[in-house]
């Protein structure tokens, strides 16, 4: 059986979008199993109650993303 996990939005960053059922894609910095937060890209259902799949990101990893981004 599978362990369930535990996650604490930290900080809402931003929403990106939203589709026709409220479901937001958002970035936000967030704790998964009570370990560091990280960033978090992925879609949320209205008040955080389901996600989608996402991408977590360390805080080296979105200042490279970062640049790479700027220099697009």
């Amino acid at each position: 059986m599978a362990q369930a996990f535990s996650y604490e939005i930290i900080e809402e960053i931003a929403v990106l979008s939203e589709n026709n059922k409220g479901w937001r894609k958002e970035l936000n910095l967030v704790s998964w199993n009570e370990r560091a937060p990280k960033f978090d890209l992925r879609d949320w259902a209205p008040n955080h109650e389901k996600m989608g799949k996402g991408i977590t990101l360390s805080n080296e990893e979105f200042s490279e993303l970062k640049k790479i981004l700027q220099d697009m």
